[in-house]
């Protein structure tokens, strides 16, 4: 089992091939929102391996959001035209999932009880958030926070909740409870998407290339200016 991974949801570019198990290839760049000139190089240099390796892909996976609208608008569409190219299927994870994969593979599991909240960050002091145990399944569906003092006060009274991805350092300096457990530097890349996408593969779990949309959570809204500029 051969597939193809793509990641874009960040300001972080990344392509990785993955076969049974194993990374056999990887490009990341993270020196900001280069995806439009990023993505196809690497895409380019995975096939390449591929191809050296006499792979045969067998899928394309694709981190579907939540995230940045345009990282995932390229990705996404990335994803679908190499899918219908090669007449292969088509699987989108989640990108919350896949930082909350990094985070069970990078974090000793506490002996008391703990869980794991996930975060993208959005505008302002609003993030993209879910919550999942120590098996990676779901305990609060995503919503898109906003962040004050009493944010998830709820579930901080009743155990440890591990935070992490991008939305998690602006909040470190405002939810100050005690069980609160903020991880740094857990990005999701397309190298941890492998395990989570042979997983999907082997059950199925594939979308439809021509009907699939990134998973924005919010509708993007474009603004105008209120005056025009005078030349």
């Amino acid at each position: 089992m051969t597939i193809l991974c793509i990641e874009t949801s960040t300001n972080i570019c990344s392509v990785a091939l993955g076969t049974n198990g194993t990374c056999v290839f990887s490009r990341v760049n993270t020196e900001g929102m280069n995806h439009a000139t990023m993505l196809s190089p690497f895409i380019d240099e995975a096939l390449k391996e591929a191809e050296r390796l006499q792979l045969k892909i067998d899928a394309i996976a694709v981190s579907g959001g939540p995230g940045s609208y345009t990282g995932l608008r390229i990705g996404v569409s990335t994803a679908k035209g190499l899918a219908y190219g090669f007449g292969i299927p088509l699987i989108a994870l989640s990108t919350l999932r896949i930082i909350t994969q990094m985070g069970i593979n990078s974090i000793q599991k506490p002996t008391e009880n703990s869980i794991l909240c996930s975060m993208i960050d959005a505008r302002r002091m609003e993030v993209y958030a879910a919550f999942y145990n120590w098996e990676g399944e779901i305990i609060r569906e995503i919503a898109a926070d906003i962040i004050d003092e009493n944010a998830y006060n709820e579930l901080l009274e009743q155990q440890q909740v591990f935070f992490m991805g991008n939305g998690a350092p602006k909040c470190k300096d405002t939810i100050k409870h005690e069980h609160a457990i903020f991880i740094d530097d857990i990005i999701p890349t397309a190298e941890n998407m492998i395990a989570l996408a042979e997983k999907a593969f082997a059950a199925g779990d594939t979308v439809d290339v021509a009907y699939y949309e990134p998973f924005y959570l919010k509708e993007f809204h474009t603004t105008t200016p209120k005056a025009k500029l005078m030349g």
